[in-house]
């Protein structure tokens, strides 16, 4: 495959520095200036694409360095939300036990807008220094929808819900078209919100704040199609469907069968990364429901801790999977990123270099190239 994406694949962020770490925390107490910061940035994504050059791999990310977290960075400079300055706590589940993740409450309060480009330069960058295909990570327009929740758009300025995916669409669009003009093609939506409706007990929770999980898949289906309406024929977007990651924690559990048809069938993404890398992922058999054409990269390497996976132990799992969607449809991939956050997993830059090298010696002996 020449196309995107690639038999060996990964879904993007990489393990930040010590030094780069530590410069941030400066930068944010007031002790480093931005410009810093930036430079800081931009020799360790020199770096990052380098290393992933070393390894052969053909979708080259900026490793999301620029970045506190894989979402929030994104979510933060759209337009129409509001806070009420309450840090709300996100329970993640690890080997180690139960780890608190943080966001500020939101809610809509006007027009969902971009008020400007977002990672278009960040984007430029990494086109700008690597000649294989340059790859840009957001987070997907359901997260936002996810964030919120129907009970916090102002029905107001939102009479209907189909008014806020249109214009969370429309916001959305016009960073793919800048996208689109600065030369990318091949950009991933990541989302844990469709992962989410995939587990009982938050489903439940769900149910109990008064929400709809069946809706909300089919809002988002929704969502996704006006998103992506102007995709260019020769613009590869995918999306990955995450359980949550954050320092080697997750925080849903469930197979895909709850919405495997319908997002396989219903969004009009030109691949899939799925994570398959536990038992909490489920079997392989909703993958029956992926269309001829569509790609699946599956995440059978995790990234939650540092034992490297065998190699023969995947092409088992490959073979497992080849029942139910042809192996020339396939590719694989780490489950998720190394470093959702700006803390990283528990793992060690050894360990994320061993794991990446393993998806291309994988891909290269069980088809042939890359």
């Amino acid at each position: 495959m020449t196309k995107a994406p690639f038999r060996a694949d990964h879904v993007g962020s990489l393990l930040r520095t010590p030094a780069l770490k530590a410069l941030r925390l400066k930068k944010e107490e007031g002790r480093a200036s931005a410009e810093e910061l930036k430079a800081a940035e931009d020799e360790a994504i020199l770096q990052a694409i380098r290393f992933q050059e070393s390894l052969g791999l053909e979708g080259i990310t900026d490793g999301e360095l620029r970045r506190k977290s894989w979402h929030m960075d994104f979510m933060l400079q759209l337009g129409g939300w509001k806070s009420e300055g309450k840090i709300l706590p996100v329970l993640f589940h690890g080997q180690a036990g139960d780890l608190h993740f943080t966001r500020p409450d939101m809610r809509i309060a006007s027009k969902v807008t971009r008020p400007k480009p977002i990672f278009v330069d960040a984007f430029k960058f990494v086109h700008a220094n690597t000649k294989r295909t340059a790859k840009l990570t957001i987070p997907s327009p359901c997260m936002l929808y996810a964030y919120v929740g129907e009970a916090n758009i102002d029905r107001g300025v939102y009479p209907s819900v189909d008014g806020f995916l249109e214009d969370t669409a429309a916001a959305y669009r016009a960073e793919i078209e800048d996208l689109y003009a600065a030369g990318c093609r091949y950009l991933q939506l990541d989302d844990t919100s469709l992962a989410y409706l995939c587990d009982e007990d938050m489903r439940a929770e769900a149910k109990a704040r008064g929400e709809d999980p069946d809706r909300q898949l089919a809002n988002s289906v929704a969502l996704i199609r006006a998103t992506l309406r102007d995709k260019p024929a020769d613009m590869t977007i995918c999306t990955h469907i995450c359980r949550g990651n954050f320092r080697s924690s997750w925080r849903a559990k469930g197979g895909y069968a709850r919405v495997a048809e319908t997002i396989f069938r219903q969004l009009p993404y030109d691949g899939f990364f799925l994570e398959f890398d536990d038992a909490r992922s489920g079997d392989f058999s909703p993958l029956r429901h992926v269309p001829k054409g569509k790609r699946v990269v599956l995440g059978l390497i995790t990234t939650k801790i540092g034992q490297v996976e065998k190699k023969d132990d995947l092409k088992r799992r490959l073979d497992e999977a080849a029942k139910y969607v042809p192996l020339d449809q396939l590719c694989v991939s780490p489950q998720c990123g190394f470093s959702s956050t700006v803390e990283g997993n528990d793992i060690a830059v050894e360990a994320q270099r061993a794991k990446l090298t393993l998806a291309v010696d994988l891909a290269r002996e069980v088809w042939g190239g890359l």
